[in-house]
């Protein structure tokens, strides 16, 4: 590709990027966020203490089958 060619298109690259960016810094973006705030999204996700004790139980379980094939493998290769 020519170098002008090039140039050309990074000319008209970079006026797409001015307008977009014109565009945007003419919105202060709260419209967005009491939409947000309306539909009740976002906001901090919690878990409860049953959730969070399956969760443990599954990883001790996840671990325990972990060490015991470790340990299997070490044992076969001695």
């Amino acid at each position: 590709m020519e170098v002008s060619r090039i140039l050309a298109e990074l000319d008209r690259e970079i006026e797409r990027l001015k307008e977009a960016r014109a565009l945007l810094a003419g919105t202060s973006g709260t419209r967005n966020a009491t939409k947000a705030s309306l539909n009740g999204a976002g906001g901090k996700r919690t878990m409860s203490p049953a959730g969070r004790r399956k969760i443990a139980e599954a990883m001790k379980k996840r671990w325990a089958e972990r060490r015991r094939a470790a340990a299997a493998a070490g044992k076969s290769s001695k």
